[in-house]
């Protein structure tokens, strides 16, 4: 046998029972409900942080993760981070510009919360569609996740050119630098604009800290990992900071039938609060 345990690269396969452990961890601490067919992505997405540790088997690395340190945000990161894009359902922004914005009074700050942030590239649709249309008129967008690792990337604005496919000429050329020499095949957001997107870490799942009130919130791709009486909570959490009058957007994908009674159906996936 070659080596030992400390420049071992392979640790025992995830076993149902580790499998289980993690399951139960990332609901705890996310809502996040993983099925049977998500052992795979649990099994990949966590490898690498056993060969790190030098950790012989998924067990090992759980019992790592809750013993109190940095491990157990690494591992919130690794398990709720999605891939996503810029105006990604572009219906949804063509409904922003179209619809919300002429609605709103006028008077103070448009402000909307992207409560599921991910890497950055909604919060950064939301600013480009904002400062576009609003004309010089005052907005602030606001995004959140539970990850730090995708907050900590979406607060530098680079981007590799595929997740800006469905960005229009126009906005690209107009908020976007385009990367050359050694980043070539990436953009970075504009600096004016990054600069009026804040980003916070906040777990969905838990008491909301105090953000205020907006005019939209965003709330896409997420509650298809929730469980109803989750679902339920987050949007009642989110519902609190929503004006009067204002509108909640969730993915085309998803639905709040049986979530939530108060919220009035515009059209399919958006709802505006009585």
């Amino acid at each position: 046998m070659n080596g030992t345990i400390n420049n071992m690269t392979d640790a025992a396969p995830i076993s149902e029972l580790e499998f289980q452990q993690f399951q139960r961890f990332i609901y705890d601490a996310a809502g996040i409900s993983m099925s049977s067919a998500k052992k795979a992505l649990v099994s990949g997405r966590l490898a690498s942080r056993l060969k790190v540790h030098n950790c012989a088997s998924y067990g090992e690395y759980f019992r790592l993760v809750m013993s109190g340190g940095s491990e157990f945000q690494v591992a919130v990161d690794l398990l709720t981070t999605n891939e996503t894009y810029f105006f990604r359902e572009p219906k949804h922004f063509e409904f922003l510009r179209n619809t919300i914005l002429p609605a709103l009074p006028s008077g103070r700050a448009v402000r909307v919360w992207s409560a599921a942030s991910s890497s950055g590239e909604e919060p950064y649709t939301l600013a480009m569609v904002l400062d576009d249309a609003l004309r010089g008129r005052p907005w602030e967008v606001f995004g959140s996740d539970i990850s730090t690792r995708v907050l900590e990337r979406a607060q530098t604005g680079h981007y590799v050119m595929e997740r800006g496919r469905d960005i229009p000429p126009d906005i690209l050329s107009r908020y976007c630098l385009k990367g050359v020499g050694p980043n070539e095949g990436t953009f970075l957001v504009a600096r004016e604009l990054r600069n009026r997107v804040k980003f916070a870490q906040i777990n969905l799942n838990q008491p909301l800290p105090s953000v205020g009130e907006f005019d939209v919130i965003f709330l896409r791709n997420v509650m298809i990992y929730f469980n109803v009486e989750t679902k339920r909570q987050v949007v009642a959490r989110l519902l609190g900071a929503l004006r009067s009058g204002g509108y909640f957007i969730i993915s085309h994908s998803e639905s709040l039938n049986g979530i939530n009674e108060t919220l009035k159906v515009v059209k399919p996936s958006i709802y505006r609060k009585p």
